[in-house]
């Protein structure tokens, strides 16, 4: 007997999807096929179907013959902005598109580098055209693309420099990056002026004969992209070994880093030594002409360059100073090495550097002593706090060491309680204030999941107490305490079994 037909009660396909927006249908269609993968064929074979039907609109012809398939570095961008979206939807705080972006764009970068240039321009196409089609999904959430631009704006810049286009494929490129510069509020006003100018660019061209003037490069005043082209251009000279063009550039647009370290890198040391003396400027180019020197086997130049930089403003202060003081003691300058370790305790002070100030010192440790003492004390740093007391509390100076913990919050119990356990023979007195205040703040507060802190606190007062021979106050004080939190019961309990007696 036929059964009877079923009455159809569910709501139909279409107003189910008339209840969800874009996004929540990609997420609906991505949770089916992770269930039933084989649904996936069937999807592209309809997505290809509906898109055959009209010609896509592309902003340029193919580039040239490749031996890359750009599809899977599209399939990777749009993945990384569908996760993008379904990560920020979740509330996630953390940006988890930009690296995995940045990653994918240096992978372009490597053909450029390995001279596959026509590969490389494919594959920045696939990856910029995704992004820019595919961003405003993203930016609803609030994701910004300016990390991601710059990068692609980089790594177009140098693939330009690198490719030997045709006036069409100029032409094509162009229209492309002022469309996406346009549709994605980017900048790509470097790669534009790349493109421009390329390697004929007269101005440049006079450059790289040796003709040197103040205006550089440029025949007005120089855009605010001036650098990072020059840095660019720098690099693919360096590449192709172009070196005295590398030279003549780098002194022209005053990179003296670049300049500096490729005299050395060729073996010109003593023309980089005396460049060096009117040209060096931070401790940055001192300490890259530093390095190249003593990989060029030439250490005493190497070491004199350092000293200079120390003097010098800039960054990386302890790392220079550190790597000075170890070429300078391997080269059997004592004096030279104690000096720039010196300088690294000051720049930033650690127990090891001042271990190693005085294994260097010798003699003159005692006066030494009293500087970097004087020095210690007047240092603000984040993180200070334990080299303070490590060092002082190894010179047994517990006064110092009281200063640096007393009004530290009780997130640094650890260190205060370091110093409450070495202080507590010869202050006791300040122990017992500073462990008391602390535990009647929790406990008078009423934090029950802090009573335990409370507690450890008062352990540290009751020893300061008989330490002092003064186990009569603490009883008294004791009393007074359960009096006072009598109906607090849980802590009741754990002063009872805390051992305060």
């Amino acid at each position: 007997m036929p059964k009877p037909e079923k009455i159809e009660e569910s709501p139909k396909l279409e107003e189910l999807l008339d209840r969800l927006n874009e996004i929540q249908i990609q997420r609906l269609l991505q949770e089916l096929v992770a269930q039933q993968p084989e649904l996936l064929d069937v999807i592209e074979r309809y997505v290809n179907q509906i898109t055959s039907l009209a010609p896509q609109p592309q902003l340029s012809k193919p580039l040239r013959c490749t031996t890359v398939d750009p599809a899977p570095w599209r399939g990777q961008v749009r993945q990384i902005l569908r996760d993008g979206v379904r990560y920020l939807e979740e509330g996630w705080e953390e940006d988890p598109i930009t690296e995995e972006l940045l990653e994918i764009i240096g992978e372009a970068q490597v053909f450029t580098e390995h001279e596959e240039v026509n590969n490389a321009l494919v594959i920045l196409e696939a990856i910029t055209s995704n992004c820019v089609d595919g961003w405003d999904e993203v930016y609803e959430y609030g994701a910004e693309n300016y990390e991601v631009a710059s990068a692609l704006n980089e790594a177009w810049c140098e693939a330009i420099l690198s490719a030997e286009l045709t006036p069409e494929e100029k032409v094509d490129l162009q229209v492309n990056l002022e469309a996406w510069q346009d549709e994605w509020n980017a900048d790509f006003a470097m790669s534009l002026e790349a493109l421009r100018q390329g390697w004929d660019y007269p101005q440049l061209q006079q450059v790289l004969q040796g003709k040197i003037t103040e205006l550089g490069t440029w025949e007005g005043e120089a855009p605010y992209y001036a650098d990072d082209l020059a840095l660019i251009r720098l690099k693919i000279l360096d590449r192709q070994e172009r070196y005295q063009k590398y030279l003549y550039l780098a002194q022209a647009e005053g990179q003296t880093q670049q300049y500096l370290t490729m005299l050395g890198r060729l073996g010109r040391v003593s023309e980089a030594m005396q460049s060096a003396q009117t040209q060096m400027s931070s401790r940055q180019e001192a300490f890259a002409l530093a390095q190249v020197l003593r990989e060029q086997g030439s250490p005493q130049q190497a070491l004199k360059i350092a000293q200079t930089g120390l003097s010098l403003p800039g960054n990386c202060q302890y790392d220079l100073a550190i790597w000075t003081s170890e070429l300078a003691f391997e080269l059997g300058e004592g004096e030279a090495a104690l000096a720039a370790r010196v300088k690294a305790f000051q720049a930033k002070p650690s127990f090891e550097d001042y271990s190693r100030v005085r294994s260097l010192a010798s003699e003159a440790w005692s006066n030494l002593k009293v500087e970097l003492l004087d020095h210690l004390r007047n240092h603000q740093a984040w993180g200070i706090h334990s080299v303070k007391v490590e060092i002082f509390l190894h010179e047994q100076l517990i006064d110092d060491a009281i200063n640096v913990v007393s009004e530290l919050r009780s997130y640094d119990a650890p260190l205060i309680e370091q110093v409450m356990d070495e202080a507590v023979a010869s202050r006791p007195n300040w122990v017992i204030e500073n462990a008391c205040r602390r535990a009647e703040s929790i406990m008078d507060a009423g934090k029950a999941q802090y009573y335990y802190y409370a507690v450890e606190w008062l352990r540290k007062a009751r020893a300061a107490y008989h330490q002092a021979g003064r186990k009569r106050e603490w009883s008294v004080y004791r009393t007074k305490l359960m009096d006072t939190h009598a109906r607090k019961y849980k802590l009741m309990a754990m002063l009872k079994q805390g051992n305060l007696d």
